[in-house]
C-alpha cells in the first residue's frame, strides 16, 4: 500500500474522530476550561509530569518504558512537523489544520515528559562530579520546556530540541539492545539522531518551509552544532555513562561472599547515626584492611568492565592522589547491581575517595570516607548488613 494512501486514510480517520469529538459536550467543556486556566498548565504538567514518571520509571532496559518514550518520540516527530508546517503557513488537510491548534500543547507535554525521563535515568547515573554538567542542560531543558513554549515558537528551537530529544533516547537505548558501549556506540547513537533528524529537515524543506537555501542550511547547522557539542561533551567526561548506575557503595572492614548474598561487617555507629550501615569514618588500625563494596546496574545484555579508582587527599598539594586502579567484569541483569569488592592495606588518616568508572575513566559513582586512627583501648563492636 502507497505511503500517499495511507496519509490519507489516516487524515480521513483523524478528521472523523475530531468531529466526534467537537460534538461531544465533555469536550467542550474541557478545552474550555483549558483555555479559562491555561496560565495554570505549565506547571502542573510540570510537577505531574515529574511526579509521574519517578514513580513508574522501572529499570532503564524495561521494555515496557522503553516502547513508552519511543512513542514519544515518534508522536514528538509528528507534531514539530505539523507544527513547523502551521507557523510557516503551509497548506495542511483540514483535520490537521485543526490539530495544529492543539500542537503547543501537546509539544510541550510529550517533551516534558520526554526529558523528565531523561533527568531521572542520567540523574541514577551520574556522579555529581563534571558528569553532571549534561544532567543540569537537560533539566535546563526541562525547566525551558514549561516556560519557552509558548512565548518562542522557532523552528530552529523545535528542530534542536527534537534532535536533544532522539540523541538522549539512543544514548542508552542503543548500549542496553547491543550489549556493549563506548565511544564507536556513542557516536552511532549521535549519527543515527542526526540523520533522523535531518531527514525531518529534508521533508520540511520539500514542504517549502524553508524559502531559500540559508534557511534550510541553517536547520542542518542547528543539527549539526549540536551533534558536535554532545560529541565534546563526551570526550571532556561531562556525560554520565548510562545506561550503568551506581545502586549501593561504601566502604567495610570486611565483605565476604555467602552463596548470593554479600555479607558486609561494619563498626557499630553511635547512637545519634542509626541510619549508618558502612563506615564512614572508617577507624584504622595497622592490622586492618578497607574493603569497597559497590553494586552496579547493567541492563540485561551488557557487559563491560568497571574500575574502582582509589585515591587521598594531600592537603600541602590541595589536590586528589592516585594509589590504585583495580577493574572487574560488569554482567548485566541484577535489579540490585552486579556486585563487586576491592580492598586496600595500609592506609593513612585522611580523606579518601573510590570513583567507580568506566574502562575510560567515567565516573559512575563516587564513595567518599575519612580514614580515623582507632582508639585501641576499647573493642569495637560490629554489625554484620546482609546485600542481596
Amino acid at each position: 500500500m502507497s505511503a500517499d494512501l495511507w496519509s490519507g486514510r489516516l487524515t480521513r480517520w483523524l478528521g472523523s474522530l475530531l468531529e466526534w469529538l467537537e460534538e461531544s459536550r465533555r469536550y467542550r467543556w474541557a478545552r474550555l476550561t483549558l483555555h479559562q486556566h491555561e496560565h495554570a498548565v505549565p506547571p502542573l504538567l510540570f510537577f505531574g509530569g515529574v511526579t509521574w514518571d519517578a514513580l513508574t520509571l522501572q529499570r532503564i532496559d524495561a521494555l515496557l518504558d522503553n516502547l513508552i518514550l519511543g512513542i514519544y518520540l515518534v508522536l514528538l516527530g509528528g507534531f514539530v512537523v505539523l507544527a513547523t508546517l502551521a507557523r510557516n503557513d503551509r497548506p495542511l488537510a483540514r483535520p490537521l489544520e485543526k490539530l495544529s491548534t492543539w500542537a503547543p500543547g501537546i509539544i510541550q507535554f510529550l517533551a516534558g515528559g520526554l526529558f523528565s525521563a531523561y533527568v531521572i535515568y542520567y540523574t541514577r547515573s551520574a556522579s555529581f562530579s563534571t558528569a553532571s554538567l549534561f544532567l543540569l542542560v537537560l533539566v535546563g531543558l526541562l525547566v525551558a520546556n514549561e516556560i519557552v513554549w509558548s512565548r518562542v515558537w522557532s523552528s530552529y528551537l523545535l528542530i534542536g530540541v527534537y534532535f536533544l530529544a532522539v540523541f538522549c533516547y539512543f544514548t542508552f537505548f542503543l548500549p542496553t539492545i547491543l550489549g556493549t558501549m563506548g565511544f564507536g556506540v556513542f557516536l552511532t547513537s549521535g549519527f543515527l539522531s542526526a540523520g533522523l533528524v535531518i531527514g525531518l529537515v529534508l521533508y520540511l524543506d520539500g514542504r517549502g518551509v524553508f524559502g531559500d537555501t540559508w534557511s534550510f542550511l541553517g536547520a542542518v547547522g542547528i543539527v549539526v552544532s549540536l551533534l558536535g557539542l554532545v560529541v565534546l561533551f563526551y570526550v571532556n567526561h561531562w556525560i554520565p555513562p548510562v545506561p550503568l548506575a551506581l545502586r549501593e557503595g561504601g566502604v567495610y572492614h570486611e565483605a565476604e561472599r555467602e552463596g548470593q548474598t554479600f555479607l558486609l561487617r561494619y563498626e557499630d555507629p553511635p547512637w545519634y547515626r542509626p541510619w549508618q550501615n558502612d563506615d564512614d569514618p572508617f577507624r584504622y588500625t595497622a592490622s586492618d584492611t578497607v574493603h569497597c563494596f559497590a553494586a552496579v546496574f547493567a541492563p540485561t545484555a551488557l557487559q563491560t568492565t568497571v574500575y574502582h579508582h582509589w585515591q587521598y587527599y594531600d592537603s600541602t598539594r590541595a589536590s586528589w592522589v592516585d594509589t590504585d586502579r583495580i577493574g572487574y567484569e560488569v554482567v548485566g541483569g541484577r535489579r540490585n547491581g552486579y556486585r563487586g569488592v576491592t580492598f586496600k592495606r595500609h592506609v593513612h588518616p585522611g580523606q579518601w575517595r573510590v570513583t567507580v568508572e568506566t574502562a575510560d575513566r567515567r565516573p559512575i559513582g563516587r564513595i567518599r570516607f575519612d580514614v580515623v586512627r582507632a582508639d585501641t583501648a576499647r573493642a569495637p563492636t560490629y554489625r554484620v548488613r546482609r546485600y542481596q
